[in-house]
């Protein structure tokens, strides 16, 4: 009998704590109506991009096909093949040059620099200031020195004023939490300065480093305002899909937004993916000893 009883309570006091209060409901739906407007119009987008020859740019949809997808790549509706062979070229360049100099910058702050405040906030303070004010600056400046804007010139400098603050914060973060009982180890078993960054501190900080590659990338490859007034005559992959708005009224805008979500997402999920590929390597290496 008695243990009947104990069972009963228990089965009770679970019950009593899977009962959750009203306050987490509402927690829940106001969660989800958040992602609701977050991702619905891009939903929408989604949708609409895959309607037949005849489709809209609204609903009802008109069919079920994938020519608005042959549409981008036959030149009818804008030059999208040359925006992107544009696009992901700089945004390589933009990710290779943001990841050198953070983790440069991380190594050089990690002692004591005089004025490395003033440098510190000096390559902050560019979050600050207006994308669109910045790139109207920077094709100045060109302009005034005679050279000619391009996308692999003056875009490229625009939009590291927008990535390389970033990199640095990222950066700071990840080394705030690094060990330097690390360093002395490699450093007591006779290891050579260089040895120890590449095969101890490097080694250790790649997640973090892959965490600010997919930053550089995913914001250079997004960048509107900075790279508007810099890109030059040969638009990137924003800058075509905003022209496009002016005088496409076919769903192959929406064809083309669902490519270019699609591509952040696999790079997203690529760099996600090495992240808990290293981590998990390492548990079984530590497992392993």
């Amino acid at each position: 009998m008695n243990t009947t009883t104990r069972a009963q309570r228990r089965a009770q006091q679970r019950g009593d704590a899977e009962r959750r209060p009203w306050t987490f409901y509402a927690l829940a739906a106001g969660f989800a109506a958040y992602v609701l407007f977050l991702y619905g119009p891009m939903l929408c987008m989604y949708v609409l991009s895959f309607q037949g020859p005849q489709g809209a740019l609204s609903f009802p949809m008109r069919g079920l096909s994938t020519y608005w997808f042959h549409q981008l790549w036959t030149g009818s509706t804008g030059d999208i093949a040359g925006a992107v062979s544009r696009s992901l070229p700089l945004a390589l360049i933009v990710m290779a040059v943001t990841v050198v100099f953070s983790v440069a910058a991380g190594l050089g702050f990690r002692r004591q620099v005089r004025g490395g405040t003033a440098i510190f906030y000096a390559v902050i303070i560019s979050l600050t200031a207006p994308g669109y004010i910045l790139g109207i600056g920077i094709g100045l400046m060109f302009n005034l020195f005679g050279w000619e804007t391009n996308w692999y010139s003056s875009a490229l400098g625009s939009q590291l004023s927008w990535t390389l603050p970033f990199g640095v914060l990222i950066t700071f973060a990840v080394f705030g939490r690094f060990n330097p009982a690390y360093e002395e180890a490699a450093r007591d078993l006779g290891a050579t300065p260089a040895q120890t960054l590449r095969l101890v501190v490097l080694p250790i900080l790649l997640p973090g480093i892959i965490a600010i590659a997919l930053f550089g990338f995913t914001l250079s490859y997004d960048e509107f305002a900075r790279t508007l007034q810099t890109t030059g005559p040969s638009n990137t992959v924003p800058i075509e899909i905003w022209s496009m708005t002016q005088n496409v009224t076919s769903p192959s805008i929406y064809a083309l937004g669902t490519v270019t979500t699609g591509v952040s997402f696999l790079i997203i999920g690529a760099a996600l993916g090495s992240i808990a590929w290293i981590q998990r390597r390492r548990s079984a290496r530590a497992a392993a000893h």
